[in-house]
């Protein structure tokens, strides 16, 4: 699983223009990690783009 977490943020962190420390940031601020650990079972299936996707919705109902 931790490989997983790592992979989102790197391509998040590339899909964004954000440094590794910015898009950890992000992640910390808003659960991103914990929610991706959380749905593991289901994400991990997913592929990058879909998952881009996922992660921008779960930060704008977190309210950032």
């Amino acid at each position: 699983m931790l490989y997983f977490v790592s992979f989102c943020l790197e391509q998040y962190k590339m899909e964004k223009g954000l440094s590794g420390s910015e898009a950890l940031e992000l992640f910390d601020k808003n659960g991103v990690t914990e929610y991706l650990a959380k749905h593991y079972d289901v994400l991990h299936t997913q592929g990058a783009s879909w998952l881009m996707q996922d992660i921008d919705e779960y930060i704008k109902k977190r309210g950032q």
